[in-house]
């Protein structure tokens, strides 16, 4: 039996709109993902700029927490936030000399009696928060944190920056670290932001 000339073209015409409408998924999809906002950390920007005494880090990043650590953080459960700096100057005989390795910690905690939350940035005592789009704002901006004395950096030597902000799961209590190694939910940090500085 064979198929008239029609039912051959509409099998190959359903054929090629199967494929047209794939196609368009696939594109429709890649359009809209950027837009979509995933839960992680990203450096925004970083310089070192020179101070009065020395030489001062600004930094913003995006953070967007997972509903997860939120609740975590309405729950009682604190989070450490870290943000690590390294300085190093090439040397083509030997490893790189790293004469500045440091971090800061920032602590988020929920006070419920208070219905407040409070970030607290290193020594320094805790700022207070009624929301908490509040405290991520404050935590995704660095200001003036002074990471290396006047003479640390010597002139006309060129020197590899790298930054980083992380949540510091070994500071969890130990429920939530062995949440934290089976769970992508409390694996937030961000990629080595790195570039060169030449006082």
């Amino acid at each position: 039996m064979t198929t008239s000339p029609l039912i051959s073209a509409f099998r190959r015409l359903s054929v090629v709109l199967t494929r047209v409408r794939a196609l368009a998924l696939v594109l429709l999809v890649a359009a809209f993902a950027p837009l979509a906002h995933a839960e992680g950390i990203e450096v925004r920007s970083v310089t070192i700029e020179p101070a009065d005494d020395g030489w001062d880090l600004e930094a913003a990043f995006d953070v967007q927490f997972n509903p997860r650590l939120e609740e975590a953080v309405t729950r009682g459960v604190a989070l450490y936030f870290v943000v690590d700096f390294e300085l190093s100057r090439p040397r083509w005989y030997w490893f790189d000399e790293k004469p500045i390795q440091l971090s800061q910690t920032y602590k988020i905690s929920y006070s419920p009696l208070l219905r407040q939350y409070r970030l607290a940035i290193g020594n320094v005592p805790p700022q207070n928060f009624t929301r908490f789009d509040e405290v991520t704002r404050v935590l995704s901006r660095l200001r003036g944190w002074h990471v290396a004395d006047k003479g640390a950096l010597q002139k006309d030597q060129v020197y590899q920056a790298s930054v980083r902000m992380r949540l510091d799961t070994a500071q969890l209590p130990k429920p939530f670290q062995l949440n934290a190694i089976t769970s992508r939910d409390w694996t937030l940090a961000s990629d080595w932001h790195r570039w060169t500085i030449t006082p």
